[in-house]
Formats: structure tokens, C-alpha cells, sequence
């Protein structure tokens, strides 16, 4: 759901409810300015959002080196 910063300042409290089950995003000037959203939302499904960031052909240690070399 996007929202207007206004339209948060106005009815905070229905959105703070819609929170726990959906995310929002707060718009100013037509450009996303933040996200409320639930701290306890389903760990499993962040995880599955993850999904496919690291390509399945690389091993964890070649992943490690990568990552240290821009270090």
C-alpha cells in the first residue's frame, strides 16, 4: 500500500494497525520517502525474498574471497 505523508499524519493510528499485516509505503512529492512496516513479519518469507541473490553456481568460499577482495 503507498500512502501520502499527510494521509499518515492524519490517521496514524489505522496505519499502524495495517502494519502488522501488510507493508506501507509513505510517499512525499510523489517519491517513496520510507517504509512501515511489522519488525516481527514471517523471518521465512524475508528469507525467500533473498532467494536467488547469490548464484547457485559459486561455493561459499569462492563467495568469501569475492567478498574480502573489495574489502
Amino acid at each position: 500500500m503507498s500512502i501520502t505523508a499527510t494521509e499518515l499524519k492524519l490517521n496514524l493510528g489505522k496505519y499502524l494497525q495495517l502494519a502488522e499485516s501488510e507493508d506501507i509505503f509513505i510517499t512525499r512529492n510523489g517519491k517513496v520517502v520510507a517504509k512501515l512496516s511489522n519488525p516481527n513479519a514471517d523471518r521465512v518469507e524475508m528469507a525467500k525474498s533473498l532467494l536467488g541473490v547469490i548464484p547457485a553456481d559459486i561455493t561459499l568460499e569462492e563467495s568469501r574471497t569475492e567478498r574480502t577482495a573489495k574489502l
